[in-house]
């Protein structure tokens, strides 16, 4: 099985997207696209069913804001979607686009310093244009280094987060198909065993099922990373767990994996009741909608290193509290 026609379609989508601005990004890229294109990012942008809009609406304000904006990948592969969906092939990128942040953007104050702003993004390539894309961006990653963190103290560390250890997840070439059929069997079987939480075993024996002692939880801006079953679940999934009641199933919309690597995205991923407490946010009784990207690295049987999206302003948002209002409120 060969991936090397939808991943070159992405390789030349990039290559165009990054070496252009302006008016001239839309002829730019437009031969990769297909006309019927549907883009999901984060919060606020939402959906758009026009690449024209998303040239206007975020790639020109992004780069007119960011000075010398780069690209820098960690992560590369493609797989065919295995949700009930099997709709074809997609091809993963993730890293940070690093630029000088000049400009003010989306009312975030510029440092005129070297920033960066983490993405994971899912491309559905089909007749040799790209279909579909999930774009998720970690804007609180970014206010952080700019000195305006939105959240309380968060229980992991903020960092700006390397690549998979071994450096090798690149897949420009394909990797064995028996390899992305090992790491999916691993994904699969957390998915199982995290369902609605209700496995009934303690958490940390039931992480251990699936994830190597020593795992990485590269989480999203309000948590942070975390090392280790025993302070992953003391710093995040069990305060996650206590916060949040009557998880929904979960639901993706694609699910891949090539090699050692795999992820996965939903829109939502899930829904569940805020109880109160998460991130100084009070509770309430609306079901409220996760947006999460998650990319992985298999280990063995295993998982072992664990990159998460989590599109934290929408989920502020559903609990009327604008973000980045807030941010245009400091700026007035």
């Amino acid at each position: 099985m060969s991936y090397q026609a939808e991943k070159q379609v992405v390789h030349d989508y990039y290559t165009a997207l990054d070496s252009t601005s302006g008016a001239d990004m839309l002829d730019a890229v437009g031969k990769y696209v297909a006309s019927d294109y549907l883009w999901r990012g984060y919060h606020p942008f939402g959906e758009m069913t026009s690449l024209g809009d998303v040239i206007a609406k975020f790639w020109v304000p992004l780069k007119s804001s960011f000075a010398r904006l780069q690209r820098r990948e960690d992560v590369f592969f493609a797989g065919k979607n295995v949700t009930e969906n099997n709709d074809g092939t997609w091809v993963v990128s993730m890293g940070h686009l690093m630029g000088l942040f000049d400009v003010p953007w989306l009312s975030i104050r510029p440092t005129r310093k070297m920033a960066f702003l983490r993405y994971a993004e899912f491309h559905r390539v089909e007749g040799g244009k790209i279909c579909e894309t999930a774009f998720y961006f970690d804007i609180p990653h970014l206010m952080i280094q700019a000195g305006q963190n939105p959240f309380p103290p968060q229980t992991g560390a903020h960092m700006v987060q390397p690549g998979p250890m071994p450096h090798d997840a690149l897949l420009y070439d394909d990797a064995p198909v028996e390899e992305g059929q090992k790491t999916m069997a691993a994904i699969e079987t957390m998915i199982g065993d995290l369902g609605q939480w209700q496995l009934g075993l303690p958490l940390e024996e039931e992480l251990a099922r699936t994830w190597h002692d020593d795992m990485i939880w590269w989480g999203p801006a309000g948590i942070g990373a975390t090392y280790t079953i025993e302070r992953y679940a003391k710093q995040h999934s069990g305060p996650f767990r206590a916060a949040f009641k009557e998880r929904s199933k979960t639901n993706h919309i694609a699910r891949v994996a090539e090699g050692h690597y795999g992820g996965f995205f939903g829109w939502p991923n899930f829904t569940a009741r805020h109880a109160g407490g998460f991130m100084g946010m009070p509770g309430n009784s609306e079901r409220l909608e996760f947006r999460v990207i998650d990319i992985y690295r298999r280990e063995g049987d295993k998982l072992i290193e664990n990159w998460i999206f989590i599109d934290f302003l929408h989920v502020m948002h559903q609990q009327g509290l604008d973000v980045l209002g807030r941010m245009q409120g400091i700026e007035g």
